[in-house]
């Protein structure tokens, strides 16, 4: 079983600690959820584990092979899905596709998957938030990644297309880990198999919405 393996995570802003000794697992065929309030760190977390900021301590592994951080993005064995898009906005869906998937068999998984034909001929930034997510989920997934960092897939989209996005996210998982941080609690705890909250720079195991209570991420009567 494929693991990733995350050990001694630290990170400062100077005085302020942002995350202190964070231990952290994935295995392909599963999907971690990590919650927390604005500014705790989630975000940072997803950073640090793919390298784009640099750590003050931490340990990646994959299979017992210490990856350093600085290697993390060459080594294209971990994804990135950041919250800003990444994709030229003049460019239509049909002419990006290739840029990435050369090959006509890769092309063709894209361009038949579901709804992807209602907006292909669209231009990126004409694209509604539940596209362009989907979207760059169906491109970060189809790549060669064992293991996926996805920053708020949720994040203000349309009901359609979070149900296309969980079930992406489900065939995903079948040949890769995912970690994932998201406000919309409902949608995460729908597909996870594990959930984590970070709370004063810890993170502590959550096994459903009343752990959330409990560790101040919802009120009650949320």
């Amino acid at each position: 079983m494929d693991l990733l393996k995350v050990t001694n995570l630290n990170k400062s802003y100077g005085k302020k600690i942002i995350l202190k000794n964070i231990n952290l697992d994935c295995k392909v065929g599963e999907i971690i959820g990590i919650f927390g309030r604005n500014g705790t760190g989630k975000s940072t977390l997803l950073k640090l584990i793919f390298g784009t900021v640099k750590a003050d301590s931490i340990l990646i592994e994959i299979n017992s092979e210490i990856i350093p951080q600085r290697k993390v993005i060459s080594s294209k064995r971990i994804g990135y899905l950041p919250q800003d898009t990444f994709l030229p906005k003049e460019q239509r869906v049909r002419e990006i596709i290739p840029l990435f998937f050369p090959n006509g068999e890769e092309q063709d998984k894209i361009f038949y998957s579901p709804q992807v034909s209602s907006f292909e001929k669209i231009k990126v930034g004409k694209l509604s938030l539940g596209q362009l997510r989907y979207l760059e989920l169906l491109i970060i997934g189809s790549l060669s990644h064992q293991f996926l960092m996805l920053d708020e897939p949720f994040s203000m989209i349309e009901p359609i297309y979070k149900d296309v996005i969980k079930g992406l996210l489900l065939e995903l998982k079948k040949s890769k880990g995912i970690i994932l941080t998201d406000h919309y609690y409902y949608d995460v705890l729908e597909i996870t198999d594990k959930n984590f909250v970070i709370k004063d720079g810890k993170i502590f195991e959550i096994k459903d919405k009343n752990d959330l209570v409990k560790y101040e991420y919802l009120n009650s009567n949320e």
